[in-house]
């Protein structure tokens, strides 16, 4: 399907507009893919609050260039980019999960403008969810306080426990 100059200039500013917007993009390369799949498949980015889109390899370099990422190569082959919103290592997931079945292969993607290859994606998707990783972090945050009142608590509830012990008599 061709496409007029017009269309084009539209699609790279859509597609810039989503690069600014998004954390972080993720690509798949597809083989045999049908509408059933891609279906299935933008369903799920959406679930994670995310966008799926099948996209012209050189359009998606002119809005790269246009949002000021850090990419040299071309693209090349087929491409199903997901723009991830909210949250990036969720949608990493989906995409991962995608990339275990015959018809995808992960290209590559970007995080905050930076290029980053396969494996790194993986390495995103194998991370915690979002509210997992703040329960840590709060948890880490929380355990000096919490051990500093406990260090303080104690000679009270020592006296306290001598106390007691000597009304019991």
């Amino acid at each position: 399907m061709a496409f007029s100059k017009k269309h084009k200039n539209e699609l790279v500013e859509k597609y810039t507009q989503w690069l600014n917007e998004s954390q972080a993009v993720f690509m798949l390369q597809y083989n045999k893919m049908g509408m059933k799949d891609i279906d299935a498949m933008r369903k799920k980015v959406r679930e994670v609050g995310g966008q799926a889109h099948v996209i012209k390899n050189t359009l998606l370099d002119i809005a790269l260039k246009n949002a000021g990422f850090n990419y040299d190569q071309e693209l090349e082959g087929t491409t199903l980019a997901g723009f991830a919103f909210s949250d990036a290592a969720q949608l990493a997931k989906v995409f991962s999960d995608a990339a275990k079945a015959e018809i995808y292969t992960i290209k590559g993607g970007f995080l905050d403008k930076h290029a980053i290859t396969d494996k790194e994606v993986k390495a995103l998707a194998d991370l915690p969810p979002l509210p997992v990783m703040r329960a840590q972090l709060l948890g880490t945050i929380m355990a000096p306080a919490s051990k500093l009142v406990r260090t303080l608590a104690e000679p009270a509830r020592e006296v306290a426990a001598v106390v007691k012990a000597y009304s019991e008599k």
